[in-house]
This record gives C-alpha cells, structure tokens and sequence, in this order.
C-alpha cells in the first residue's frame, strides 16, 4: 500500500460515513481487512508516518485554541481527527493550522479509534486475537514509527498570548477572550 491508495481508503470511508466517526472506524476495518497482512501492516505505517508528520507546534497551537489544553492523550487524539478528514484537510491544516477554522463546527475533536482500525482488520483478516510482534503496531513500532514521542515536534513553540496572532481564524472562531 502507498500513501495514495492510504488516503484513498481514509477519504473514502469518510464520505461513506458522512461524518460519522463510528461508521468511519468501521468503513476503513471493513475496507482493509480485505487487503493482505503486509499491506494492513503497510497501512499502519502510513497513519504513524502522518501522525508524526502532523506533530508540529501549530497543530498543537490549534488544538490548544479548540480545547483550551493539551495533553499528551488529547493531542495525539485530535492528531488522528486530523488525518481522518483526509487527505486536503490534512495537508492544508499542515501548511496553515489556521485552515481548520474553516472546517470545525465545534472544539473537541478526536479520533482515538483510527488507532486501532489496522489492529482490528489485522485480527480479523489473519485470525489472530492476541497481539504479538507480528501485528500492525508492533512492526510500525520496530520500524522506528513512534509517534508518542514528543521529541519530533517542529516548528517554533509558542505561549498562550501569542495564540490570537499565530491563528487568528481559529482564535476567533474559538478562543477565549
């Protein structure tokens, strides 16, 4: 599997959801527990590389803004909200976190569940109900794919009195005067 066919999967099985994060989760189980083992495992990969992709200062910032805190739990879940929006919000939200203000309705988002969509398929497709060093997450694991890791945060960092000017858009929208 290669980022295409990725976000194929992720962007297809949020329009077929319309929005709902449960039926998403299960689009994308029901979608790759048709693949092969190794390509379940590929997918795994993909979603670690973009949840450390997605590790940036300004990301945070925005989920600071929606939130009012951050937390290491909270982060990495808005983290995976992010990417099951897909692919051109994900991108966009990357080149310029102000975008999401366009696209957010309401302050709390979280999609904890992405995590173990390869998991679950994995099960599934192979049989297998305990997890060892053969499954999605173990293997990202192995490959140096750790996106719990606050040591690949980029960009600069900020204070709160800077969020009204770092994200202007989202602060009005959600910010706290």
């Amino acid at each position: 599997m290669d980022k295409k066919e990725f976000w194929q999967l992720i962007d297809s099985a949020k329009k077929a959801s319309g929005g709902d994060q449960g039926l998403q989760e299960k689009e994308l189980i029901s979608s790759l527990e048709k693949y092969a083992p190794e390509e379940i495992i590929d997918f795994e990969c993909l979603l670690c590389e973009c949840l450390i992709e997605a590790d940036d200062f300004g990301i945070m910032a925005a989920q600071k803004i929606l939130d009012g805190y951050v937390s290491d739990d909270s982060y990495l879940y808005f983290r995976c909200w992010l990417v099951g929006q897909g692919e051109s919000i994900f991108k966009a939200a990357l080149d310029k976190p102000d975008t999401l203000a366009a696209v957010l309705d309401a302050p709390y988002q979280d999609f904890e569940e992405l995590l173990s969509v390869a998991t679950t398929a994995f099960q599934k497709r192979t049989g297998k109900e305990e997890e060892d060093e053969t499954f999605p997450r173990e293997i990202a694991a192995s490959r140096g794919l750790d996106y719990d890791s606050d040591s690949f945060t980029k960009g600069e960092d900020w204070t709160e009195s800077q969020l009204p000017k770092l994200l202007p858009k989202l602060w009005k929208k959600f910010g706290s005067a």
